[in-house]
């Protein structure tokens, strides 16, 4: 019989519980595909008492994690530890120098230090394979560097997280406000005790700078993507943009342009026309656009520990058949120089809500300050009357540069007449 690919897990939390689980239940499957059977021979975590669900007996336990690297019979380190320092980092470092193919879900440690590993990666002469590290069981890395191999992108751009996109359509659905939604998602197990990372957009912004370096054949670069979260949008936005014929969703977006590459994550206004739209729940989506391709649209789950299990063990199967192709599509000598484009430089359509006083003159004034920044209106939407008090007034705009549509901002903000801070959502026609 044909050797077992011999794996280690490190982090066994509910991805790499997950793992285990996938390897014994779907064996066969795996065998059959993979062409030898893979199974997990060492693991690495720090409580040796916890019920995790699954049976560890006959495994080799590592507290170390990066012990589990230089295990000789160990061929393959699977790493779901998470976060860009400390053990992750040394152990994914440890098991490429030893000459070890390394999977990984790791989308924070890819986004900041991905240029580095992967480099690392390349002059070991070893794979470096993370499908699960961008919208869990959906196959987006493959269908961007492999699928789509012999386009040239124009855009990649996706929900890439999860737990926004829930509240964003509990938020729509129930005509909730975002702190009402988010404590139910948290309930539900959607959200952590501690959202940061989620609601202020930050994980999106780590799956992008991935989707963005092998779209466009580019080392990784985090540091340049923008990035807004969804803590300011409001039921009264939503309800808004449902009006205006729009579903305001947080969306990454990476568009090559004729002078380099954006790279945004930011709450967007979006036809509810286009597929990404009715993309609601937990639920993620991925599109590309090529040159013969046209549009590409991915949905499914993006976490949990059943599709992101799905994802590592694809990527198993592909290295027990030595099927590889280079860590961003490209050899690390190729990569393109492309510059990243400054979110100032970004032009596009914007939605515009002002809370007012009621008075005679204020639009005028905010259209005198709008027309000095040279930016033009397409429409306003104002809701009854309510002399002396506060009443919403909605402007969207013809596309214009982001630098204007601040500095109009700024000064729009500043009326005395203005009770709120305006709420600015872009608008994304995505044609």
């Amino acid at each position: 019989m044909t050797k077992p690919l011999a794996i280690g897990v490190a982090g066994l939390g509910t991805v790499g519980t997950g793992v285990l689980a996938l390897l014994r239940d779907n064996a066969e499957t795996v065998a059959a595909r993979a062409g030898r059977p893979i199974a997990v021979t060492a693991v690495s975590s720090r409580d040796r008492t916890k019920d995790r669900g699954v049976s560890l007996s006959g495994l080799r336990w590592y507290e170390d994690a990066t012990a589990l690297a230089a295990d000789p019979n160990v061929d393959v380190v699977v790493e779901t530890i998470g976060g860009t320092e400390g053990p992750a980092a040394d152990l994914v470092r440890a098991a490429l120098s030893a000459g070890k193919p390394v999977v990984t879900a790791n989308k924070a440690l890819l986004a900041v230090h991905g240029a580095e590993i992967a480099r690392l990666a390349d002059r070991k002469n070893v794979p470096l394979m993370f499908e699960a590290a961008v919208a869990g069981g959906i196959p987006a890395i493959k269908a961007v560097r492999e699928g789509l191999a012999a386009n040239d992108l124009s855009r990649v751009l996706g929900i890439l997280n999860g737990t926004c996109n829930y509240i964003l359509t509990q938020m729509r659905e129930r005509g909730r406000e975002f702190a009402e939604a988010l404590s139910e998602a948290q309930k539900l197990g959607y959200a952590e005790a501690d959202p940061t990372f989620d609601v202020d957009g930050i994980d999106a912004a780590h799956k992008l700078a991935i989707l963005a370096a092998l779209a466009f054949g580019r080392p990784v670069d985090f540091a340049s993507v923008h990035v807004e979260g969804i803590r300011s949008v409001s039921a009264l936005d939503i309800k808004l943009a449902e009006e205006l014929g729009y579903r305001i969703k947080l969306l990454g977006i990476a568009r090559r342009t004729d002078g380099g590459i954006e790279t945004r994550v930011h709450p967007c206004m979006v036809p509810v026309s286009h597929p990404i739209a009715r993309v609601d729940g937990v639920f993620n989506a991925v599109v590309a656009e090529g040159d013969f391709c046209g549009r590409v649209v991915l949905e499914g789950r993006g976490a949990g520990g059943g599709p992101t299990a799905s994802a590592i063990c694809a990527d198993l199967i592909d290295i027990a058949r030595n099927r590889r192709t280079p860590v961003w599509g490209v050899a690390d000598g190729a990569l393109s120089a492309l510059p990243s484009i400054p979110m100032e430089k970004r032009v596009g359509a914007y939605y515009l809500r002002l809370m007012v006083l009621d008075r005679p003159g204020v639009i005028a004034d905010v259209t005198a300050i709008l027309r000095d920044h040279h930016v033009s209106m397409e429409s306003m939407l104002q809701r009854g009357r309510a002399p002396g008090e506060a009443v919403p007034v909605v402007v969207t705009t013809h596309d214009c540069e982001e630098a204007q549509m601040r500095a109009a901002l700024a000064r729009i903000a500043a009326l005395e007449t203005v009770v709120e801070a305006p709420a600015l959502i872009r608008i994304e026609n995505l044609q």
